[in-house]
């Protein structure tokens, strides 16, 4: 049987808040987040999801006057 961690767990373990580890499992960016009841079980080996802001492409800059 797999193993789950509760909203407070993970939050623990990646270092953010319960509020943030809810919004990543309702924009589902967490792989294999289930909703049980009112509560989400994360799988324990579910990886923090990468911060969309330090993505970008780093070849796109604003082009010189």
């Amino acid at each position: 049987m797999k193993s789950y961690l509760s909203l407070r767990e993970a939050a623990e373990k990646w270092g953010v808040s319960e509020r943030r580890i809810n919004q990543y499992c309702a924009e589902e960016r967490i792989p294999g987040a289930q909703r049980v009841g009112k509560a989400w079980a994360i799988p324990a080996d579910a990886e923090k999801p990468a911060d969309p802001r330090r993505t970008r492409k780093q070849g796109k800059s604003a082009p010189a006057d």
